[in-house]
């Protein structure tokens, strides 16, 4: 049995903590079983709210031999669930405590210790698991490998108040996503839960209403069937109206309305359904008020964007309601310096989180606005409102910041609408935001998802038809950056979005900023040989002339230089190289550039010709003999004379 110990040196900790700590260890090896039982009893005496003791205890080994008491079938009932009472503290102390506990493979022995029939021990294990998987350092998915565990707890719910109120708490923290959902929707969660939301104890209601929630997140299978489920003769949907009523906690209106919210962003509710438009909007509202604590102001605007977002009924609803857009003004100015919190800790807790009243704020704007234009106008007219944006957009916060993109997204769509340049939302508003753009997805690279989602690809589609060469400088520098070693997927929205025929009219831009910066959008576009070949697939014929425009007109040496190279990238795809060999006209434009002058054109001319004549590559052979014949070599022999070494080498 001493092999579950493992000593550690103990110069770092204290010396008389350490001697008490091991004391108690020592007293888990004894051979009487009495003294184990007072030793373990001991323990939990100590460890109450003592995180040094924890730390020592679980340093000096006393983690697997609790675990190896509580698996022994010697051990009695009282010792077993001591030690699972034990462990549970042991978990309420750091994440480096759970993270121990799970290194010794806990969470198994909890589970196998559910089978016991005596309902005191289950209900310490149950609670020890509560506190471990309520751990952001816990994998969800532990509570999955086991097909056998979720039927059990389903069966265990039934026994006693703390299993239904431990259990509940369990899987609404680990049912993450769509799978999980249907695992516990599959195993009967919906039938087994809902009569708890009538239990005579607050804390099973409200764990229930909790599961409901993650359940019905973006679930049309578990949302169609919640609104039929009846409890006590009534609906489902009536239990959550109820839980919603002012007289209620603050946590169970706000998880009811979320229920509410699910149920109908999932197309089980209509939005025009008065439990929806008299009881989770406007109170989903009060959660927004300034008397609300920062956690239920965040979560309470945050779920009504949610609701409202596709509705532009309720985003109408929601604007008159309370004076709601001012009253996000306030979740700015939090905290401020003539805060009414006389709680330190409070205090200190809502200065580290203040960021997330912001990026609140920003997301229910970004729905209010959505499709009112005169919803926008009173959202621009807030107090410092693009003032706002443009901070959040340089804010260290990324959260905040996609939060920002969203909301200009939103409010700028009327920008569109090409004269209708909003008057509220200034020129240079938009040119310092759209700039920070830029930089923010340069940062974003590769993975610009986040980005897509918050709409700034149409956003910067539409700045490209300003009539101020600024934004329009910076709506397509900005979809050049987005483009850069993105994949195939974000390259196709940034087509889609802009549409050829704007590609092509920014190609002739009057404004060279802007023409240098399309070209390089084009560059980045046309980029890795199996996104060259789908783009020339689909749009080469259009960029093959927009090219010999360019290289026919009267335009600078770097604009010649940069088409040069997009024409060297399409000569790289297996495919698009066929556009180039087959069109006579390119061909004798780069013979012409290879003689030219400038020697970033001859450079850049070369780099075509290369790419089309790799010896590797199927049809190398008759590309080389066409090039021959146009009288490339002869050339080629007369630059490796160049004075200029680089060129010389190509």
């Amino acid at each position: 049995l001493a092999c579950f110990l493992t000593f550690t040196p103990i110069s770092s900790l204290g010396k008389e903590v350490t001697a008490s700590s091991r004391h108690y260890v020592d007293r888990l090896f004894d051979p009487d079983p009495q003294k184990v039982l007072q030793g373990v009893i001991d323990m939990k005496n100590a460890v109450i709210g003592n995180n040094k003791q924890k730390a020592n205890l679980i340093v000096l080994g006393a983690v697997p031999r609790l675990l190896y008491l509580l698996q022994q079938e010697t051990s009695s009932t009282e010792l077993k669930t001591e030690c699972a009472v034990v462990l549970g503290s042991l978990a309420m102390g750091t994440e480096n405590n759970v993270k121990s506990l799970l290194d010794c493979h806990i969470i198994p022995a909890l589970l196998q210790g559910l089978l016991s029939p005596d309902l005191k021990f289950i209900e310490a294990c149950l609670r020890c698991l509560r506190t471990i998987f309520t751990s952001p350092v816990t994998p969800e998915e532990l509570l999955y490998t086991d097909a056998t565990v979720i039927p059990h707890l389903m069966a265990l719910l039934s026994r006693s108040r703390y299993t239904q109120e431990y259990i509940c708490q369990i899987f609404s923290h680990c049912c993450k996503g769509p799978d999980h959902q249907t695992i516990l929707f599959n195993h009967g969660a919906v039938q087994n839960i809902a009569h708890l939301l009538t239990s005579a104890s607050y804390k099973v209601r409200m764990q229930a209403l909790k599961c409901f929630s993650v359940l019905a997140f973006e679930n049309p299978q578990v949302s169609m069937t919640l609104v039929n489920v009846l409890v006590d003769g009534e609906l489902l949907p009536q239990i959550f109206v109820k839980m919603l009523q002012r007289d209620k906690p603050i946590e169970m209106q706000l998880t009811s309305a979320k229920c509410l919210t699910y149920m109908c962003r999932a197309g089980a509710i209509r939005t025009d359904d008065n439990c929806i438009v008299l009881k989770t909007l406007p109170c989903l509202v009060r959660m927004c008020s300034k008397e609300r604590l920062l956690e239920e102001r965040v979560e309470g605007a945050e779920t009504l964007a949610y609701l409202i977002e596709p509705d532009v009924e309720l985003q109408r609803i929601a604007s008159i309601t309370d004076h709601l857009i001012a009253m996000l003004a306030d979740y700015f100015k939090y905290p401020s310096s003539v805060s009414a919190i006389t709680d330190i800790k409070r205090l200190d807790h809502d200065l580290k989180h203040a960021h997330e009243l912001r990026q609140a704020a920003f997301k229910l704007y970004a729905s209010l606005g959505a499709n009112d234009e005169d919803i926008r106008k009173k959202i621009i007219e807030t107090e410092n409102m693009m003032d706002r944006i443009v901070t959040g957009l340089s804010e260290s916060s990324v959260k905040v910041r996609l939060a920002a993109v969203r909301c200009l997204h939103s409010l700028s769509r009327s920008v569109r609408r090409k004269q209708q340049v909003l008057q509220n939302a200034p020129d240079e508003i938009l040119v310092v935001a759209s700039s920070m753009l830029c930089n923010l997805l340069l940062e974003f690279s590769p993975s610009k998802e986040p980005i897509l989602e918050s709409g700034a690809v149409e956003l910067l589609c539409g700045l490209t038809q300003s009539e101020n060469p600024a934004l329009r400088v910076n709506g397509i520098w900005a979809l050049m950056n987005m483009a850069f070693q993105a994949e195939q997927k974000i390259k196709a929205d940034i087509l889609r979005s802009l549409s050829t025929e704007q590609l092509f009219r920014l190609l002739s831009d009057s404004d060279l900023n802007v023409l240098m910066k399309t070209l390089g959008l084009l560059r980045n576009l046309l980029s890795t040989r199996p996104h060259i070949d789908k783009i020339m697939s689909t749009h080469g014929k259009q960029i093959m002339q927009a090219v010999t425009l360019i290289l026919e007109g009267e335009h600078n040496i770097e604009v010649k230089e940069q088409t040069l190279c997009i024409l060297a990238n399409i000569a790289d795809g297996t495919t698009a190289k066929e556009l180039i060999m087959t069109n006579d006209d390119i061909l004798q434009k780069i013979k012409y550039y290879m003689g030219h002058s400038h020697v970033k054109l001859q450079l850049a001319a070369m780099f075509c010709i290369s790419n089309l004549i790799w010896n590797e590559e199927e049809g190398s052979q008759e590309r080389q003999d066409k090039l021959r014949d146009m009288g490339i070599v002869d050339i080629l022999h007369k630059l490796s004379q160049s004075p200029d070494s680089n060129l010389c080498d190509k």
